[in-house]
């Protein structure tokens, strides 16, 4: 980690919106909450929990009818992007956490967020680190339903943000990775 890099997250310098993203057990909530602490100012926005206050007829991805869900999940990154953006002007940095690994997904996050730059990272251990990650979570084992996920986002995320595997670091020494390559985030 440079001291240039300490300092402009220090003193709050670095602008934009952060997009934690990669399959579940990559690490993105505890990345994207570490990050978000490491700002004066800085909000962590959990996709999921955005979903999750959809309490009645509320659909996953991969529930039916099909159709719902996914206008669901467009509601979600539309809502989470009008969350990002109140933040960003209200000067405190947001630091999204998503499951963004298709493209199109992740051009309605270019499309949806207002607030620029839009610094993309994308958390890519090796897949049965990722699920072993996510067997281990008593909370939240998804990492069987969303498995394939892991061949989708290196097929059609390739040359985005920052590529990172998380598999033989700490949530800190990711973190440190993140603000070392700051540059190499930046998507749009």
């Amino acid at each position: 980690m440079t001291t240039e890099s300490l300092s402009a997250l220090g003193s709050g310098s670095v602008e934009g919106v952060f997009l934690i993203s990669g399959i579940p057990g990559a690490g993105k909530t505890t990345v994207a909450r570490l990050l978000a602490s490491q700002f004066p100012l800085g909000a962590h926005i959990e996709a999921d929990e955005i979903q999750n206050l959809i309490v009645s007829g509320g659909l996953h991805p991969q529930e039916e009818p099909r159709e719902e869900a996914l206008r669901q999940l467009r509601l979600r990154t539309r809502n989470v992007s009008l969350l990002a953006d109140s933040f960003a002007t209200a000067r405190i940095v947001p630091v999204i956490d998503d499951t963004v690994v298709e493209r199109q997904r992740f051009e309605n996050y270019l499309t949806d967020l207002q607030t620029r730059p839009l610094r993309l990272v994308l958390l890519s251990p090796p897949l049965e680190i990722a699920l072993a990650r996510d067997e281990g979570r008593l909370f939240k084992g998804v990492g069987h339903i969303w498995s394939h996920l892991d061949a989708v986002m290196r097929k059609e995320m390739v040359g985005l943000g920052l590529w990172l595997d998380t598999s033989a670091q700490t949530p800190q020494q990711t973190l440190a990775a993140i603000i070392g390559q700051l540059p190499k985030t930046l998507v749009g």
